[in-house]
């Protein structure tokens, strides 16, 4: 019963936010860009609480790449660009920074995490131009599910699946299966063993 009342209420959030999300569809057609797509990011999060909650993920099913009805994005989290995936389960905390990425089933994120788009974003090689006139590119990140980032945690590389990401880590190398990850730049300091 519990899970067809929050399948009713997953249904309900997206009819009410779809006409944010039409909006969002029909500029998407012609102006293409991660911009608009940060744009209405910015403006859905800055409703509070659980209805905030479900009205973000009523419109993110539907505008990127994958967004299951059930994921929670908590208060002041924002994303940045559509090719993000969200699978089922995943709880995102507040004030987070969200890039490129695949979040796995069953991952938490804290408060204030940032998922960078790998770490080359900027070029910075020709001192004759400004950084921001450089370009550099961009890196879908996964983190693998039933993970686990503390808050305030930078994310610039792979993480894989049943890890721990200490609060405050910085990650910059990617993260094999089953580790427990701290510091700056995170190293390993921990293996979890599967229990089964």
């Amino acid at each position: 019963m519990k899970s067809i009342i929050k399948q009713a209420i997953f249904f309900l959030a997206a009819i009410f936010i779809s006409p944010i999300t039409l909006t969002y569809l029909l500029l998407n057609k012609v102006l293409k860009s991660d911009s608009l797509f940060s744009t209405f990011s910015q403006l859905l999060c800055l409703i509070p609480g659980k209805f905030g909650s479900y009205l973000r993920a009523g419109f993110y099913r539907f505008t990127m790449s994958y967004c299951s009805a059930d994921a929670v994005v908590s208060f002041l989290t924002l994303f940045s660009q559509r090719d993000t995936e969200i699978s089922t389960g995943v709880y995102i905390g507040p004030q987070c920074n969200i890039g490129k990425c695949k979040i796995g089933q069953d991952t938490l994120l804290g408060s204030g995490v940032h998922i960078m788009s790998g770490k080359g974003q900027h070029n910075f090689d020709d001192l004759s131009k400004p950084i921001k006139q450089q370009g550099g590119s961009f890196e879908k990140i996964t983190i693998g599910q039933g993970s686990w980032v503390g808050n305030g945690a930078l994310i610039m590389a792979k993480i894989g699946k049943h890890c721990v990401v200490a609060a405050g880590a910085v990650v910059i190398n990617d993260v094999a299966d089953y580790s427990i990850v701290a510091g700056n730049p995170a190293k390993v300091i921990k293996k979890l063993h599967d229990q089964h």
